[in-house]
């Protein structure tokens, strides 16, 4: 038996895992920001890494957005996303993001409040758990810790 037979099995089960959890996402989305933002912009960009084709649009009140959305008071940030059947507030780590896609829970999308430092399109070291909640008509409740 080839010696390197297990390595290309595990090998192979870790891409096919990793594909798996990619082709769960759909290929496009719009994230709607301020046109100032540049923050926003890194968060599409590293989305269309993942395969995402991202549409940006800046020219729109983002509070008439996130208030259609039906965004909880208070739990906004700089960008909203529509993907698929969801809306994605602010920057929300692409682990959440697939898990919703991969569960398909019963919620009007996912969040996370602010601009933490660390998260995709922020620079710096991840500081601290990020908290991120799910939402349905306004109304929050935990959905994942990272």
């Amino acid at each position: 038996m080839n010696r390197f037979a297990p390595t290309l099995v595990v090998s192979a089960a870790l891409l096919i895992g990793a594909g798996t959890a990619q082709a769960a996402m759909p290929d496009a989305a719009t994230l709607y920001k301020n046109p100032q933002c540049g923050c926003c912009d890194e968060y599409a960009r590293q989305l269309e890494a993942l395969g995402v084709e991202v549409t940006v649009v800046d020219d729109v009140p983002i509070g008439q957005v996130k208030e259609r959305a039906g965004l909880p008071y208070g739990l906004g940030s700089c960008h909203t996303i529509e993907m698929g059947e969801y809306i994605i507030e602010g920057h929300v780590p692409f682990e959440a993001v697939e898990k919703l896609f991969e569960e398909h829970p019963d919620t009007d999308g996912i969040g996370l409040a602010g601009m933490p430092i660390g998260t995709p399109g922020m620079p710096g070291p991840k500081q601290g758990d990020w908290s991120v909640y799910q939402f349905r008509a306004g109304e929050a409740q935990p959905y994942m810790t990272l």
